[in-house]
C-alpha cells in the first residue's frame, strides 16, 4: 500500500524525508544568543578549507537529502554544521580545536541536553579521505532515521 503522500514507485528515501520533515516542524526551537549572529555571519564568510569542503557535499541537500546549516548559533555557541531534521550536530576538528578539550566538552554536554548528536570529524579527514567523513555522516542519518520509524 502506498501512503496518501507519495506516489506510486515512489522511493522509500522520500518517504523517509517526509517523515523527518514533519518531525522537524512539531519539534522545540533551539536557543539562540543573539549577540553571536554577526560572529557567526563572519565565520561563514571566512570558512576553513575544511569546513568548505564539507560545505560543498552539505549545502542544497546534495548529499543526504537533509538541510544543512553552517555555524550556526545554539545556546551560547557557534557550531560548524547543524541539520534541524535529524538533530544532527557536525563539528571538524581542526587546529582551532587544540587545546580545548575541556571547552568542547562542555559544549558537546550542552548539546546533548538539547537532544542533539554531535559527530565529530577530523580536519584531517575531511581534506584527505572525504569518504570517510561522509560515510560517517551517512551511517549517523540512516540510524537515526531508524530511530524516528520505531
Amino acid at each position: 500500500m502506498v501512503p496518501p503522500f507519495a506516489s506510486e514507485g515512489e522511493s522509500p528515501k522520500y518517504i523517509d524525508f517526509l517523515f523527518v520533515f514533519v518531525i522537524f516542524f512539531i519539534d522545540m526551537k533551539l536557543p539562540k544568543n543573539k549577540s553571536l549572529t554577526e560572529l557567526s555571519r563572519n565565520l561563514r564568510k571566512n570558512s576553513t578549507l575544511a569546513e568548505s569542503v564539507l560545505w560543498k557535499y552539505l549545502q542544497n541537500k546534495k548529499a543526504f537529502g537533509f538541510r544543512f546549516h553552517r555555524q550556526k548559533v545554539i545556546g551560547n555557541y557557534i557550531v560548524d554544521f547543524y541539520c534541524p531534521g535529524l538533530k544532527l550536530v557536525i563539528e571538524i576538528d581542526g587546529s582551532s580545536h587544540d587545546n580545548k578539550y575541556e571547552h568542547d566538552k562542555k559544549r558537546d554536554e550542552y548539546l546533548h541536553s538539547l537532544g542533539l548528536t554531535v559527530l565529530h570529524i577530523d580536519n584531517f579527514d575531511v581534506l584527505h579521505c572525504i569518504d570517510k567523513g561522509l560515510f560517517a555522516i551517512d551511517t549517523y542519518m540512516r540510524y537515526k532515521i531508524n530511530e524516528l520509524h520505531k
